[in-house]
């Protein structure tokens, strides 16, 4: 029996994550190869023609999958019945702003797309966002969608989860798909902590550590953590504009992985609304290895954590109640 369709928002939906994200998505790369969708795009006014252009383009690849088009400026029409939204439209930086002034911009988009999808979202909507300060947006989110379930709020780590994955599989020329269990703890920013200290690679003899593997701590400790961490701003050197294909993948994986679930004995990292696990305060939106089953993420409990990784995963955690103070206070 033919699935229903599922709505799946996308905002921002012009842009090039936009751009990159909506054919993945009406392929079926994020909810799979048998489950129609209904896709929504949202764009600001000044991006309506271009959100135009990118429907004709929908239609004229005629994805078997893609059962209907809703492309709209108004948040209330876009976020209609969805049950699904990814929210990738927000305020970039740009030179000579403060980080105050871009939190405040951010904070007003996201305080008034909350409350649209509140108001108008199907009632377990699932809620990515991509959008940076991705954290921070995502608890604004949170604070006025007091109706969705905390538990449905998500911030995009996985990026940065696939980006440590692929550096491991360059650096010991093994298939991507056969490493697993890295941990992106924290933010979605340069403070962010790649810990493989759990990471595992798949070998004919068995699976073997990462760092027994790489044997070369100083590289595992140093220049791979900076890295992942600095990836974003090396593609925005070489490309002259930002991550747009792998950030549209990585959403795709977020969500399939929390919908269809992950696979026995692997984790992934997802920024979901703190418990306090880990001693990580509560009430911040952290980055965390966690396992998904029918619908519902869990976060991965017990790994042992060493002085040096609880350092950095402190540091990473004092950086989000500080943005959180700074979101904030651009409310008040």
């Amino acid at each position: 029996m033919a699935k229903e369709p599922v709505r799946v928002l996308v905002t921002g939906a012009a842009g090039q994550i936009g751009y990159a994200l909506v054919p993945m998505i009406a392929r079926g790369v994020m909810l799979g190869a048998d489950q129609p969708v209904i896709l929504h795009m949202l764009d600001i006014p000044p991006a309506a023609e271009a959100l135009n252009g990118v429907k004709m383009e929908l239609v004229d690849a005629a994805f078997p999958l893609l059962k209907g088009i809703v492309a709209s400026t108004d948040a209330a029409e876009a976020c209609k019945g969805v049950n699904v939204a990814v929210m990738v439209g927000g305020f970039p930086r740009k030179e000579g702003m403060e980080r105050k002034d871009v939190m405040a911009k951010n904070v007003s988009i996201y305080k008034s797309q909350a409350s649209a999808l509140e108001q108008h979202a199907a009632p377990n909507c699932k809620v990515l966002v991509v959008a940076n300060p991705a954290n921070t947006n995502a608890l604004i989110l949170k604070e006025f969608a007091p109706s969705i379930p905390e538990k449905n709020i998500s911030c995009l780590t996985r990026l940065d989860h696939n980006r440590a994955l692929g550096q491991i599989s360059e650096r010991l020329s093994v298939q991507v798909s056969d490493v697993k269990n890295v941990i992106i703890w924290g933010n979605h920013s340069s403070s962010q902590y790649p810990d493989v200290n759990h990471a595992t690679v798949k070998t004919p003899s068995g699976d073997k550590s990462v760092r027994e593997l790489v044997a070369d701590d100083a590289w595992l400790n140093g220049e791979f953590i900076s890295t992942v961490q600095q990836r974003g701003a090396a593609i925005i050197k070489a490309r002259k504009l930002s991550s747009a294909l792998s950030a549209a993948s990585s959403a795709c994986d977020h969500i399939r992985d929390w919908v269809l679930g992950t696979p026995e004995g692997t984790w992934v990292s997802m920024g979901v609304y703190s418990d306090g696990s880990y001693n990580v305060p509560a009430g911040i939106i952290y980055s965390f290895p966690v396992t998904c089953k029918d619908g519902e993420w869990k976060i991965v409990q017990g790994l042992p954590i060493d002085d040096a990784s609880r350092q950095k995963m402190d540091a990473t955690a004092a950086e989000l109640v500080e943005e959180k103070a700074l979101a904030y206070s651009c409310l008040a």
